[in-house]
């Protein structure tokens, strides 16, 4: 890339992501992104953990959303997740005081598998 060439999707600020909106392709809200979650040994970012069914930040389930299975929309700032609201009720979630083990790799492998995902580490 030539020092005058841009990027389509520069990079972004971790803080700039969270509290984003995400919608599923019926533009139906699913949450709030609540925190990035970034492999240290990659670099990577691993997940954006979704906040769904809480009322004013209080309540409901956390749930890490491998971040390949996000994709960015610049025109409305917010993400798009592929899935119905019913079927994230269904997706392996946990309650904010009790985090999963993230460095467990069958959680890990569950977790890309219900959203279909390749996993990261891949």
């Amino acid at each position: 890339m030539s020092p005058t060439q841009t990027l389509s999707n520069p990079p972004l600020k971790a803080s700039s992501i969270v509290d984003t909106k995400v919608l599923n392709p019926e533009n139906e809200s699913l949450g709030d992104i609540r925190e990035i979650v970034i492999d240290p040994a990659t670099g990577r970012v691993a997940y954006a953990v979704l906040s769904f069914g809480s009322f004013l930040g209080m309540g409901g389930k956390l749930f890490a959303v491998p971040f390949a299975a996000l994709k960015y929309n610049v025109t409305i700032g917010s993400y798009y997740l592929d899935i119905a609201k019913e079927r994230l009720e269904a997706a392996p979630g946990f309650d904010p005081e009790h985090w999963p083990s993230m460095a467990d790799e069958k959680w890990n492998s569950d977790v890309h598998a219900f959203y279909e995902c390749t996993p990261y580490w891949h």
